[in-house]
């Protein structure tokens, strides 16, 4: 299992948590015990805060995936376009050096573009992310020092996806493939816990249990473990 991040620092809080760990070399009959103290800062959040909640969830899962597979980045650059596009015209409508109302053309356009560009924005964050937390990019080549598999991790990426219904306290991730011949349902697997499975009643985050979690649901992505065809993520 890849090596853990350490935690973030809390948002609202942080308790510092000492373990101490031992381990035990035997030479020449003789054993020696060495102890090693971890300080950890476990996060915490306010649990009645649905969002924060989720967005910590979230952040961790990311976490955990990008240890075996990289980022993609091209919709999000896609989108930091769209936005500085739409904020030059914003700027070109607050500050165009014609005196009003000659400039009303202009500001109607400007107003018409960042309309047009905010319409797309929003296309992309209902019909293209959705529920998705992360995207990865397809890797060069299969090797033991990221314990890859499964082979169609050299023809396409992964987007994983997350969902935390409004009042309800059951998280579910999915991972699948996004792949380019639009396929109906691409192999996924999928699993749900309860939240209070990774909080105290204080609202101090688990993440090593949530991340132990996401490298056992992403191993059996890994070993081509689906989920059947008929089994809704």
């Amino acid at each position: 299992m890849p090596k853990k991040k350490t935690p973030k620092a809390a948002a609202t809080g942080a308790k510092v948590v000492t373990t101490e760990t031992s381990s035990e070399a035997a030479t020449a009959g003789d054993a020696t015990v060495e102890a090693e103290q971890e300080e950890l800062e476990l996060l915490q959040v306010e649990v009645g805060d649905q969002v924060k909640l989720k967005q910590v969830l979230d952040e961790a899962v990311a976490g955990a995936i990008l240890e075996y597979l990289p980022e993609d980045y091209v919709w999000d650059n896609w989108k930091l376009c769209i936005m500085l596009v739409s904020c030059l015209f914003a700027m070109l409508a607050q500050f165009v050096p014609i005196p009003f109302p000659e400039s009303r053309p202009i500001i109607g356009m400007c107003g018409a573009a960042y309309f047009v560009l905010s319409g797309i924005l929003q296309f992309i964050a209902t019909f293209i992310d959705q529920d998705t937390i992360l995207w990865t990019r397809a890797v060069e080549e299969l090797n033991t020092n990221t314990k890859l598999k499964n082979k169609e991790f050299m023809e396409c990426g992964v987007n994983v996806r997350s969902s935390l219904p409004r009042f309800s306290e059951y998280y579910t991730v999915t991972i699948q493939f996004h792949k380019s011949n639009k396929e109906a349902k691409p192999p996924s697997v999928s699993k749900t816990w309860s939240v209070g499975q990774f909080f105290d009643k204080d609202g101090y985050f688990d993440e090593v249990g949530l991340t132990e979690e996401v490298d056992k649901l992403f191993q059996r992505f890994n070993k081509a473990q689906y989920d059947s065809k008929d089994k809704k993520a």
